[in-house]
């Protein structure tokens, strides 16, 4: 059972308790209790509700100190929101009202780092000598000793802001804190301490120190199984041990860090009281940092990566990849696949796979062929370049007369992508090509990437795996090709009508012999009963939704709601092959878009792809409300009654035969729907 529907559990138990008891302190607390179980599984706005309606009886009662505690939680959920205004207001109000100097440190600790965070330095140095102050005043426990740390490593990221930086001065402060955590035979907020001051020494090059107390710390952490505190030290071991150019032994630190976060994700997922875990900030990076070691030669005369180093750095990114899932789902995501290496040496098709690896100073694109070992290439170009010219091309995509500026960017994503792949690629003779994306990358559809003469999908049949593993991938099977398609044409919940909407559901059914759930019917209600009575392959959803880095924004519109991503998770769930022996072959939604702005919006996409248990979903990047949806979707299902042809050909010719019609000829009619998963 995943952490949310353990937590779900939780929650109606406590819902049940709660709602026959008059409003008392205890129900205060058990609603501030929910509101942290809301939190574990993502659920930031009902963690703010139960907040609220548990300040609003605590206030009844005129409790401080419940009161301050309950004003801290909203300070923190309103920081998980990225509403820093609010999350400070509701700091400053559990400053002013606690009575307990270790909530009220809690409250000022945060407050600081969020006035950093937000570059506020007259604010974070006004602040500063009161939290000083009452450091004096407050006796030593975990809490307390914690907020030192936390305050220490505030005061490291001041910079030269203020004059409360010196190295001397924070190293003092995190001597305390560790005195005090060995007095009190706290082995936890000693390997805190130590460790965080092993970080001090390592941003003033003390890099001995820095690897005494970091290997101290780690021991410590080691010996009371606080695995979420030792991958921190292990990662921290592997910089240290890299700077100092002993990269064999910094790898074996990385893989450590790795390994151990790979044993503790399902507890990163819940809400630390005591870390916060900021997933760009303290987990993506060691992936990418071990990436980056992997690929670079063992000494100075080596010229090629070993074959192992190129397989663990593949792994290491699908490690990365599957731990953006489940940071985005909240909960372990585990379904049985067939590993992708395996379906392009057995099959026939002269398929290849392409890895490209966004790092800092580089593109590192890892290639494979069928029946050979994997191969490298590397394009060397700043990540800030690239993202600067990835999110132009994406703008651009959707804008009408930009046709010169799309093929001059993308013809530069090319250049770093494909161009030094070509020549492998002819002499293989390979035909489709199927690329596990990285970054930004996912939100470029790579049909539109272009090389000076043609665009990608007028030479390859393209599709996107969004892991190094399928699930159970098999052809279509066509005497079964019967379709589900459902859909919104009028404007609904704030939405705008999508006039086409009509033809494109009527031509899926015609095609597919299926049947066709229009309007007023498109409910969650009328989808899931249809889903669950009727063994239907193929699932085509012509209707408004969004695709986004965050659970919560990811959703698909139905007439009567709103379904998100776990409910529509959910809904495709109660029809997998073991309650009615039909597998989801083909998940179709057309008119969704990934969230603008959003470098990581696809994210939402691979999750529904993951998730739902279909073989391949077919969906568009951007919205499209015109005639040329219908035209391209039509004749995908006319190329996929072909029993001869993939799904990836399907496309293909689909987008193929749009781009040949001069009023389509923009990519922003046919570039962007993308096969997400098995292509066979």
């Amino acid at each position: 059972m995943g952490l949310y529907d353990r937590a779900s559990k939780i929650i109606i138990t406590i819902d049940k308790a709660l709602a026959s008891e008059p409003d008392t302190l205890l129900k205060a607390k058990a609603l501030q209790s929910l509101g942290d179980v809301f939190l574990q599984v993502g659920e930031i706005e009902q963690a703010e509700s139960a907040f609220k309606t548990s300040l609003s009886i605590a206030e009844k009662f005129q409790s401080r100190e419940t009161i301050a505690d309950i004003y801290l939680s909203l300070g923190n959920t309103a920081r998980l929101k990225k509403d820093n205004s609010s999350a400070l207001e509701w700091y400053r109000k559990a400053i002013k009202q606690s009575l307990l100097p270790s909530l009220k440190l809690q409250a000022q600790v945060n407050s600081l780092s969020l006035l950093i965070q937000e570059k506020s330095w007259t604010e974070a140095g006004n602040l500063i000598p009161q939290i000083e102050q009452d450091f004096k005043q407050s006796s030593p426990s975990r809490t307390t000793i914690y907020s030192k740390i936390n305050f220490a490593l505030s005061l490291m990221k001041l910079g030269n802001k203020t004059s409360y930086n010196s190295p001397s001065l924070i190293g003092d402060r995190l001597a305390t804190a560790i005195q005090e955590a060995k007095k009190l035979g706290d082995k936890r907020s000693e390997s805190y301490g130590l460790g965080t001051l092993g970080n001090l020494y390592e941003k003033s090059q003390r890099w001995e120190e820095a690897t005494t107390l970091t290997e101290k710390a780690l021991s410590i952490a080691q010996s009371i199984n606080a695995d979420d505190l030792a991958y921190q030290w292990q990662w921290q071991l592997g910089r240290l041990l890299k700077v100092q150019n002993k990269n064999e032994e910094a790898i074996a630190a990385y893989r450590q860090s790795v390994n151990t976060l790979q044993s503790i994700r399902r507890d990163l997922l819940a809400t630390n009281p005591e870390i916060q875990f900021e997933f760009r900030e303290s987990v993506e990076p060691v992936y990418r940092q071990l990436v980056d070691l992997l690929l670079q030669p063992s000494t100075n005369q080596e010229k090629e990566t070993s074959p192992e180093n190129l397989l663990q750095a593949r792994e290491a990114i699908e490690s990365l990849q599957l731990a953006e899932l489940e940071n985005f789902f909240r909960e372990i995501c585990l379904v049985a696949k067939q590993p992708i290496d395996r379906v392009v040496d057995n099959s026939s098709l002269a398929t290849a796979i392409v890895y490209p690896i966004i790092l800092p100073n580089r593109i590192e694109i890892i290639l494979k062929l069928p029946q050979q070992p994997l191969r490298r290439y590397t394009t060397y170009i700043s990540q800030e370049d690239v993202e600067n010219t990835l999110t132009e091309l994406r703008r651009d995509l959707t804008l009408p007369y930009t046709l010169t500026d799309v093929k001059s960017l993308s013809n530069q994503t090319y250049n770093w992508l494909l161009q030094p792949l070509e020549k492998d690629l002819q002499q293989n003779q390979i035909k489709t090509l199927v690329f596990v994306l990285d970054g930004s990358l996912r939100n470029i559809p790579m049909a539109v990437l272009y090389d000076g003469q043609q665009y990608l999908v007028q030479k390859y049949s393209i599709a996107i795996a969004p892991g190094l593993q399928l699930i159970d991938p098999k052809p279509l099977q066509r005497e079964n090709f019967r379709a589900i398609a459902g859909g919104l044409s009028e404007a609904r919940l704030g939405f705008p009508p999508l006039q086409f909407v009509k033809n494109e559901v009527a031509e899926v059914q015609n095609l597919t012999a299926g049947i066709a759930i229009l309007d007023r019917d498109f409910t969650e209600s009328n989808l899931n009963n249809e889903l669950t009575e009727v063994p239907f392959p193929i699932v085509h959803l012509a209707t408004h939704g969004s695709f986004s880095s965050k659970a919560e924004d990811t959703y698909i519109v139905a007439w009567d709601k709103q379904i998100p991503v776990k409910d529509f998770d959910r809904l495709l769930r109660s029809r997998e092959p073991g309650k009615n022996k039909t597998a989801l072959e083909l998940l179709v939604l057309s008119a969704c878009q990934t969230a603008v702005g959003d470098k990581q919006a696809a994210l939402g996409l691979a999750g529904i792809a993951v998730r739902s248990g279909a073989r391949s979903v077919l969906a568009s990047l951007w919205d499209i409300a015109d005639e040329s949806t219908a035209m391209l979707m039509g004749q995908f299902y006319r190329e996929l009654a072909n029993t001869n042809i993939t799904k990836a050909e399907a496309l293909r010719n689909a987008q193929l035969n749009l781009l040949q019609n001069p009023e389509y000829e923009h990519p922003s009619y046919w570039a962007p729907y993308v096969l997400v998963g098995n292509w066979l």
